[in-house]
């Protein structure tokens, strides 16, 4: 049988398991299979993988209309190979034509689907010489389709954020995301930059630093955790947990806290603390704990349900940094788009009013809870405070403007970032970064206050 190379391989068997529902993509391009392959290997794995997730939607339109019988149901593995095979000759500008076919039908053949290989063979050589046509992107449906988003979710935040903001946020979850790390040792930057990483400093946080080019993963700095990959907006919602300039914090509450990385940031920033953890997943609970060992014992990682949290009053500070939908992190996780509904939404709800109503419990009179989710979508958002508070008398929301300042102030924060950042605020002082206006995921970020 003719070869297929190892990273086409790889991603159908990678497309596959996420078609099933076996498994994110994130998880398999970090799994065995993948790190087994040579790095150009790796890399044309992961383009494929996240590609073919990110303009599926687009992907299956046009090759709908070359079939016999358009509105036929094919086999994942017929669908995958097709998929496969028409990305590498719409995007892919340096994969020869004669080779995203010959390896799309072999991998059709393989799959043991032999007689529909001629199929596939057909339609992509349709689909190799067809014009290209500029999409329309003038209305929400034809932007929905020109990015490869659902026309649902387009149709939501047009209506919420207006037509251009959208397609800033469609525009941002058909590109790679940012590569950005947090510096938490001095010396590590000097220390990337010599070891030939070039390094851009971060929109927001003076900690933050995007990698222009270069592999941070490779370095002693990485390996000894004195760096950290993290979205700068992530950064951010640990940043933002305070209780304000001169104000101790010693005891805090991560409600749902894998896998860590704003847990350490809380402990970095409040050294002084006690600092309970928790997490429902046990598995999860195990990869939080291994990595929030360097604060020993300071960092409790307990396995608990946020919305049953039993303590009431012993915190200072709560963060609620809820599961949610993840419509701001699209890029990242592009299958997302085709698995949500818009249902969905109503029961992530649900439980998030649950685990911020429990945070609030947790903080004694005058503590503070961050709520966060990674989110566009207000029925996960403003709706989910204003139903909490709505029935919470003793709760008030405490807008984010005075916490900005107060990170310029204290050096956490640029003064460009905190700019643009105020203009990101709500009347009601919430924050809602969106994906296009900074290189970042898009988060939701809301302040409470106990008041009794």
């Amino acid at each position: 049988m003719p070869a297929i190379s190892a990273a086409r391989k790889a991603a159908f068997q990678a497309l596959m398991a996420v078609e099933r529902g076996q498994s994110h993509s994130d998880d398999l391009l970090r799994g065995k299979a993948v790190n087994a392959l040579s790095a150009p290997d790796r890399n044309l794995a992961t383009a494929l993988v996240l590609g073919v997730l990110r303009w599926q939607i687009q992907l299956d339109h046009q090759l709908q209309a070359l079939l016999k019988r358009p509105n036929v149901k094919l086999d994942r593995e017929i669908l995958i190979a097709l998929r496969l095979g028409a990305f590498q000759l719409l995007h892919l500008d340096r994969i020869p034509a004669r080779a995203a076919i010959d390896e799309s039908v072999e991998l059709a053949k393989q799959a043991g689907h032999r007689f529909a290989s001629g199929m596939v063979n057909a339609v992509l050589r349709k689909l190799s010489g067809a014009p290209r046509l500029e999409p329309l992107e003038e209305t929400p449906a034809e932007l929905a389709m020109a990015q490869g988003h659902p026309g649902w979710m387009v149709e939501r935040w047009t209506d919420f954020y207006g037509l251009e903001a959208t397609r800033a946020i469609c525009q941002h979850g058909q590109s790679q995301p940012a590569l950005t790390v947090r510096i938490v040792s001095p010396d590590a930057e000097a220390e990337l930059t010599q070891a030939g990483m070039v390094l851009a400093p971060g929109e927001l946080l003076t900690s933050a630093c995007t990698v222009v080019s270069g592999d941070v993963t490779a370095t002693a700095a990485f390996r000894e955790g004195r760096i950290r990959l993290q979205d700068e907006g992530s950064q951010l919602v640990a940043e933002l947990a305070g209780q304000g300039s001169g104000i101790a914090v010693n005891s805090i509450l991560d409600a749902c806290a894998a896998p860590g990385g704003k847990t350490l940031i809380l402990a970095e920033r409040n050294p002084e603390a006690r600092i309970v953890a928790c997490e429902a997943s046990k598995q999860r609970l195990a990869q939080l704990r291994d990595r929030v060992a360097v604060h020993g014992d300071r960092i409790e990682c307990r396995l608990a349900d946020a919305t049953a949290l039993k303590e009431d009053g012993v915190f200072d500070l709560a963060l609620a940094d809820v599961p949610c939908s993840g419509t701001g992190t699209l890029g990242r996780n592009p299958e997302i788009r085709h698995r949500l509904r818009l249902e969905d939404l109503s029961r992530q709800a649900e439980r998030q009013r649950a685990i911020l109503s429990a945070a609030l419990r947790t903080v004694h009179i005058g503590g503070h809870v961050v709520y966060s989710t990674c989110s566009l979508e207000p029925e996960e958002n403003e709706q989910v405070v204003s139903a909490v508070l709505a029935d919470n008398a003793n709760a008030r929301m405490i807008s984010l403007e005075s916490r900005i300042e107060e990170l310029v102030d204290e050096g956490v924060l640029t003064s460009p970032g905190a700019m643009r950042l105020r203009e990101c605020l709500s009347p009601e002082g919430t924050l809602q970064l969106l994906p296009g206006v900074f290189h970042t995921d898009g988060f939701f970020i809301a302040l409470i206050e106990r008041t009794a």
